[in-house]
């Protein structure tokens, strides 16, 4: 057999240029074929029509000869015209014979000679089978028209003056000129503008009829009036432009006609291009056109992807985006498939958008609308996924596939995308910054069970406001927390800072607390030069160093501030009040605005260890001596981290031996073992040692295990939370491990029960009558609604419906649309809360970003709308921590080495700490926490409760005895307002109302009065809260359930909570103030400064009691 890999083929003829000057022709002998691809036919039409017509740049040089060609044949009858003196007579020999130079003859004959030849030609070489086609075109005729009799005249010299219409050679160069920009698209390899051509043609064809209707006229007036090209052009523009002045007009029965029938062809010709342009222009509005590339060049822009643009989403990346002063000069460019809306259109008409914002309509996934859009050019790409839709899985995709699209198209623009659910936000983690909508939405509702209001401290901390909010307001609360929502978080390296630089050495505690003594601000973390992980608190055993980037809560950035020393006051002079105000706050010398902010520098001078860091003025006499706070440290020892007994959880050294053991049988600290989705961030947390069976998991039906059937028969030690969601998604995972975090004492641990639906049974077995809170989750099914604000009707509902079944019930829900939080536990009559509502307007005509903000609901963090954090996203370019800094306080992420978001009670033992300075100050001295606010809870003394305005004076009216009427109504009180005994005032307001329409009411009743009293005053007896309660309990007596401990007159109506971030140092602490601490990582205590991060419950038992007593 023969090796065919020793045979070596021979090359084909092509390669073998040796073998023909050697004389080798052995190369004959082979059978093969050399073929040759892409070869044009070498005959002598192809190559002709290759150069002329089929080659882009070839032609193209063509068609530009040929328009100017036709140009210099208009330019030179001008120039026959001006040369030509005017012939005196009315013969009509004038029309046609005219005076022509000789050089003017050969120069025309040689233009119409190459005009006539390159018609020919082209006609030739385009000629497809009829020939009558090629005759019969128009531009054709009038080359014959304009080229034959000069040709002629060369062989018959008395045709040398006779009149050609040369002039008609513009509508030749407005052909040519068409051809020519389409052959010059074609060349430079870009797509043609629609708009660019017709507005091309429709000023060729206007400067064609004005000129062919000049040298008409010109010429025909010959035997008439004589006109030169000036009077025939002011004769067109004056007829044209339908003005008719009439002091020139054609005599010539001749030009007349003519006249007439260039009227007839603008009235014919010019509609067709108006309306064609018309067109195209409404059809690029609704497009957006193009971006310009000198713009983009010149200018710096971004680009906002959307599925679908509502309103509000506009104004909130608008407001939130140029808050920053740094970016003013950047365009907004808007990229969405979707047509633009009506209100959105409106929006982007008012002068302050419409110079900065520009509408496309295009897809991402397109090359062409993203080229529109000058995406390479880019600095920075938002990426919107659409909530409002039932699929959030199938919305997630397309987020995904844009952001695909733009990554392909333009490696290296900053990417910013949001994502729904955290299953899918490993296919974006190419993407620069990414905010999953469900990770934060449930860990913050899992936080606000923990530390309330976490949600709308989140939110104030993502939203830029100059804290000018309710300055304007009669009730101090809604000034101080107004002005506190203006506070945000900056940064700055320390070397280059004001307010840190003279920390440098210094322990991050100490640097914490003087710097907001002496400033006001708030420092919470630090980032080392050499890493990227920000440390929220590390402690005070962290170093501060010049290079450190310090992150601080504050009114403004430290950039925009002015500092200003003030002496101390002479003891001459008489000492100014420090307090004024019923809440006795000090007067401020913080100036808000967006520009600059001065900051009067407190003293700064050593105070005595032994004594309080802050002198008070003391009320009463100084028999006792307030306990003394111990300074913090510059450096801090071992001995200086201990547990304050303020904040010490006792709980854990309180246990006898045997619960201990059971306890660390039962729990363990380590990694859960199992991640629901890719993308989660590894927690260290409370586990199980065993896992528990399926059937357990279920708390309405017995097993083999345990025959419990509700949650009372379990017996939980601590309250219970209770989750009311439509499906147990990857997202409750963020919502269950931060109520198991590893720092969390587990005696504090809380039961979790998810509702998957909600009937009154259901709630009731779960054990809704003792739980701490209830949380509700926005349901998926009804996002997508006719009208897009009915999305969270469902949801609203259920919440109103469980607020009047279970009043004293602490419910946390989150809407979709932020304008929808006024329905939250709505009361119709409640007047405090129209106040409010007629607040947020006013908020709202100044400007405000945060006019929601003063609605009780959200200020307490009963409800918060996840779309508020869209703003978060829009921060990030500006503030590319913002997003780390968010999942750290959230318990999103955790670094090694980094504090946790925890609160605290003030309790009356707590109040001889007195201020928010002392309270810091103690903190950072004895447990190295720093707080960063206070929430605080208090009584609505002027409000009226719903079963009080429900008494109207229409009963007064329909009643005639004044007597039975007050005592119905006292009986009415007594039976439905019990909660009135805690509060006197609002009683005895109460009474004092009664009693005025009591003495208004007539004194003479009849039998018919006193029946209708009696029958109303049997009716009233059965209020509306006492029907529910009643149903209630039925309820829980038909289930076998029991009714102790269900109290359905002890609710909150007539109180309110809101928030003080980082309040000024001087603050009074009130009884019931719950404060925000950034605590230290415990982990960070322990002698091996850090534990293995490994999943050993072995070696996390062992170490639990020394972390549970750091705690």
């Amino acid at each position: 057999m023969v090796d065919l890999e020793s045979e070596v083929p021979p090359l084909p003829p092509r390669y073998r240029f040796r073998d023909l000057l050697l004389g080798d022709q052995g190369w004959q002998n082979d059978d093969r074929v050399q073929v040759e691809f892409y070869m044009n036919e070498n005959t002598f039409k192809e190559r002709l029509k290759l150069f002329f017509i089929k080659n882009q740049r070839s032609s193209l040089r063509i068609r530009l000869f040929n328009f100017s060609l036709k140009l210099l044949s208009c330019l030179l009858y001008i120039i026959r015209v001006l040369l030509e003196n005017p012939s005196q007579g009315n013969e009509w020999s004038h029309i046609f014979w005219v005076n022509r130079s000789l050089p003017l003859w050969g120069l025309q004959v040689l233009v119409a000679l190459i005009s006539l030849f390159e018609t020919i030609l082209l006609g030739y070489l385009s000629y497809k089978g009829n020939i009558w086609e090629q005759i019969l075109r128009i531009p054709f005729i009038l080359e014959i028209i304009n080229a034959v009799p000069f040709i002629i005249s060369i062989f018959w010299p008395s045709l040398r003056n006779l009149f050609v219409p040369v002039f008609l050679n513009c509508w030749l160069a407005k052909h040519a000129l068409e051809n020519m920009i389409n052959d010059l698209h074609r060349a430079i390899q870009r797509t043609q503008s629609a708009m660019f051509n017709q507005v091309l043609i429709l000023i060729s064809t206007l400067l064609c009829l004005i000129f062919t209707c000049i040298c008409g006229i010109q010429h025909l007036e010959r035997i008439g009036k004589k006109l030169n090209l000036f009077d025939s052009l002011y004769f067109c523009i004056v007829t044209f432009s339908t003005v008719g002045f009439g002091d020139v007009t054609p005599e010539t029965w001749s030009s007349k006609l003519f006249v007439v029938a260039m009227i007839c062809v603008a009235l014919v010709v010019l509609p067709i291009q108006f309306e064609q342009l018309a067109y195209l222009w409404m059809e690029r509005q609704k497009s957006g056109g193009n971006y310009s590339r000198h713009r983009a060049q010149t200018e710096k822009h971004v680009v906002l992807c959307v599925s679908s643009l509502k309103i509000d989403l506009l104004m909130d990346f608008l407001n939130e985006f140029y808050a920053h002063p740094r970016l003013q000069d950047y365009y907004v460019v808007i990229l969405c498939p979707t047509e633009m809306d009506v209100q959105v259109r409106r929006i982007l008409q008012i002068p302050m958008w419409s110079q900065r914002v520009i509408y496309l309509q295009g897809s991402a996934l397109k090359d062409q609308d993203l080229l529109r859009a000058k995406m390479d050019d880019a600095e920075a790409c938002f990426i919107l996924s659409s909530r409002c839709e039932v699929d959030r899985t199938s919305s997630d995709h397309q987020t995904i596939l844009r952001a695909w699209a733009v990554k392909d198209f333009a490696p290296n623009c900053p990417l910013y995308v949001q994502i729904l659910k955290p299953e899918n936000k490993f296919h974006i983690k190419f993407a620069d910054h990414v905010v999953c909508e469900e990770e934060f939405k449930y860990a913050m509702l899992a936080l606000n069970c923990i530390c309330p209001a976490t949600s709308t401290l989140i939110t104030l901390l993502v939203h830029t406001s100059r804290g000018q909010e309710g300055q304007q307001s009669p009730e101090q609360w809604q000034k101080m927390y107004g002005r506190c929502s203006g506070n945000e978080v900056y940064h700055i390296v320390l070397e280059e800072s004001t307010f840190f630089a003279e920390y440098e050495g210094k322990s991050f505690t100490y640097a914490s607390f003087h710097a907001h003594k002496k400033f006001g601000v708030c420092l919470i973390g630090i980032r080392r030069e050499d890493n990227k992980n920000i440390l929220l608190n590390p402690g005070p055993r962290y170093i501060m160093n010049a290079t450190d980037t310090c992150f601080y809560i504050n009114i403004t950035k430290e950039e925009n501030s002015a500092f200003k020393n003030h002496d101390h006051q002479k003891k001459s002079n008489v000492p100014r009040s420090f307090y004024h105000g019923p809440s006795r706050l000090p007067v401020h010398s913080i100036i808000a605005s967006m520009g600059t902010v001065a900051i009067d520098l407190q003293d700064t001078s050593c105070r005595s260890a032994s004594g309080p860091t802050l002198s008070l003025p003391t009320e009463g006499s100084k028999e006792v001596r307030r306990p003394s706070i111990a300074p913090v440290l510059e450096v801090a020892d071992t001995s200086s981290i201990q547990t304050c007994d303020l904040l010490s959880d006792q709980s854990e050294d309180e246990t006898t031996p045997d619960e201990e053991m059971s306890s660390n049988l039962e729990y363990a600290k380590g990694y859960p073992p199992y991640s629901p989705y890719i993308g989660s961030s590894p927690t260290f947390c409370h586990l199980l040692h065993e896992k528990v069976p399926f059937c357990c998991l279920r708390l309405d039906k017995s097993c083999q295990h345990n025959y419990y059937e509700d949650a009372k028969a379990y017996g939980f030690k601590n309250k219970l939370i209770i989750v009311a969601a439509e499906t147990a998604g990857n997202g409750l995972y963020n919502f269950i491990v931060p109520l198991r975090a590893y720092y969390r004492p587990k005696k504090e641990l809380n039961p979790v029960i998810l509702l998957l639906d909600n009937p009154l049974d259901d709630l009731l077995r779960c054990g809704v009558t003792f739980a701490a809170n209830m949380v509700v989750v926005d349901k998926e099914s009804t996002m997508s609604a006719e009208e897009d604000y009915m999305a969270d009707a469902k949801t609203i509902v259920n919440v109103q419906t469980l607020f009047r079944l279970f009043s004293s019930l602490s419910i946390i829900t989150e809407l979709t649309h932020p304008a929808n939080m006024r329905f939250m536990q709505f009361r119709a009559k409640d007047c405090y809360s129209l106040a409010l509502s007629k607040l947020e307007k006013k908020e709202r005509e100044r400007g405000s970003n945060l006019a929601f903000i003063f609605r009780l609901p959200f200020a307490a963090g009963r409800v918060f709308s996840i779309s508020m954090l869209d703003t978060l996203l829009y921060q990030s370019f500006v503030k590319d921590y913002m997003i780390s800094i968010t999942r750290l306080l959230l318990g999103l992420d955790t670094t090694p080495g980094s504090g946790f978001l925890c609160s605290m009670k003030i309790t009356e033992d707590d109040l001889w700490i007195r201020t928010y300075a002392r309270l810091y100050q103690k903190l950072c001295s004895s447990t190295g926490d720093v707080p960063i606010g206070i929430y605080r809870t208090e009584s609505q003394k002027l409000t009226t409760s719903e079963s009080q305005i429900s008494i109207s004076v229409e009963e007064w009216e329909d009643t005639k005895d004044a007597k039975e009427q007050a005592h119905h109504r006292s009986n009415h009180r007594n039976s439905t307002s019990s909660d009135q005994s805690d509060h006197p005032l609002l009683r005895r307001k109460s009474m004092q109302w009664a009693r005025r329409l009591s003495r208004k009411g007539p004194k003479h009743s009849s039998r018919t009065a006193e029946k209708m009293t009696q029958q109303r005053l049997n009716l009233y007896r059965r209020s509306e809260r006492q029907e529910l309660a009643e149903l209630v309990k039925n309820r829980m007596k038909h289930l076998g359930l029991s009714t102790v401990g269900y109290d359905e007159m002890n609710d909150h109506q007539n109180t309110l909570s809101y928030i003080l971030i980082n309040p000024s140092p001087d603050t009074r602490l009130e009884l019931n103030d719950v404060v925000y601490l950034i605590r230290p990582d415990p982990l960070a205590y322990l002698p091996n400064s850090e534990p293995s991060r490994k999943n050993s419950i072995c070696n996390t038992m062992v170490q639990d009691s020394r972390e549970e007593t750091q705690l």
